[in-house]
């Protein structure tokens, strides 16, 4: 009779199709007014040893159907989440507007626009970390100590981690300390990324991005340094005639130095590039100073070099006519969709920088 209830009762319990079905047949097995609970009730009125014998099997029943209830109960669970999970998925792979298109940075556009152009000229790109030590940053650098910039308000110090001082890097020029120092010249590399200084105002963002290129070999001189900034300016901004001005200036890491001015016109609060007779300061240059080749390991009796650096925040502000530096970082959608470029549009001086 048992193994007759057994048969039925498991049966019963594969067949149930949800929880609650799974329940009713719980209750009608072991709940109180259950049909195994009923023949636990009889044993009183057996003989000793009958109660034991029917005992011990009406136990084995009872743990047998609760273990295939529990087993029926996880299997159930698990069917129903899994159906759930499928009628709540969401697609992300989809925009959550159906109109929204994604749109290039313009700091992106124009850092690919930079490196078509120098890509053209032989250079390639160098990476560097954007937590520096003093000795890159500033030592190697020709920066003497006490020097301004190395003062708490322009540079963002770190907590003193041993015997070097670290900080966030101030410009880009430690990544061209690193390639002398991994490789031997002729070098010829730009290295655009993050910078970080201690200001915020119109025309000053704390981090901003700046490109600086290097080159060393043994016979470059001040001629190659105008001649690769006049084909870079002219090519960035598309103006075949842009005149160039270099005025003398200081720079720690460079002698001579200089800084270069590209043509512009101001008339009616208008700002135009081109030859109208007005100047406007875009970057500094130079050649190296022996100083940073020797602290580079690189003999400056037999090597010399130039080196330059622009803010890209700044050309690109003078390239697409963005007023102002910080709407850059405010992460506005209507500001990307008006500023940015269409993804598939990658520059290149064969097809144009811009499309």
């Amino acid at each position: 009779m048992l193994d007759a209830l057994k048969d039925e009762l498991l049966s019963q319990v594969n067949a149930a199709s949800d929880l609650a079905a799974l329940e009713e047949v719980r209750v009608t097995a072991l709940g109180k007014k259950g049909r195994i609970t009923g023949f636990m009730k009889e044993l009183g009125g057996l003989s000793p040893d009958e109660r034991r014998e029917r005992g011990q099997q009406l136990n084995a029943l009872k743990d047998e159907i609760a273990a295939a209830i529990d087993a029926r109960k996880a299997d159930l669970a698990r069917a129903h989440l899994e159906a759930r999970l499928k009628a709540e998925r969401i697609d992300v792979t989809l925009p959550v507007r159906p109109e929204t298109e994604g749109r290039i940075h313009p700091i992106s556009q124009t850092i690919d626009e930079m490196v078509a152009i120098f890509a053209e000229m032989g250079f390639s790109v160098a990476e560097g970390p954007d937590v520096e030590d003093d000795f890159h940053n500033f030592t190697a650098l020709n920066f003497p100590p006490g020097h301004p910039a190395r003062d708490m308000h322009d540079t963002f110090y770190l907590p003193d981690a041993g015997d070097k001082k670290m900080l966030l890097r101030t410009h880009t020029s430690p990544v061209q300390v690193r390639t002398m120092l991994n490789k031997k010249p002729p070098i010829r590399v730009i290295a655009p990324g993050r910078t970080y200084r201690s200001d915020y105002d119109m025309t000053h963002t704390p981090m901003f991005h700046q490109i600086e290129g290097l080159v060393i070999d043994e016979a470059t001189n001040m001629g190659h340094l105008k001649g690769c900034l006049v084909e870079f300016c002219r090519a960035f901004f598309d103006v075949d005639d842009l005149p160039l001005r270099f005025r003398p200036s200081f720079f720690p890491f460079t002698e001579p130095s200089a800084e270069v001015d590209i043509g512009c016109s101001r008339k009616g609060g208008e700002l135009k590039l081109g030859n109208y007779g007005d100047w406007l300061e875009i970057l500094g240059c130079g050649m190296v100073h022996p100083n940073v080749l020797e602290a580079c390991g690189i003999d400056s009796t037999k090597y010399q070099g130039f080196a330059f650096g622009m803010g890209i925040e700044r050309v690109a502000m003078l390239k697409y006519g963005i007023p102002d530096l910080r709407t850059f970082f405010e992460a506005d959608l209507r500001w990307l969709k008006h500023y940015g470029f269409v993804p598939l549009d990658v520059p290149s001086m064969a097809q144009g920088l811009t499309r």
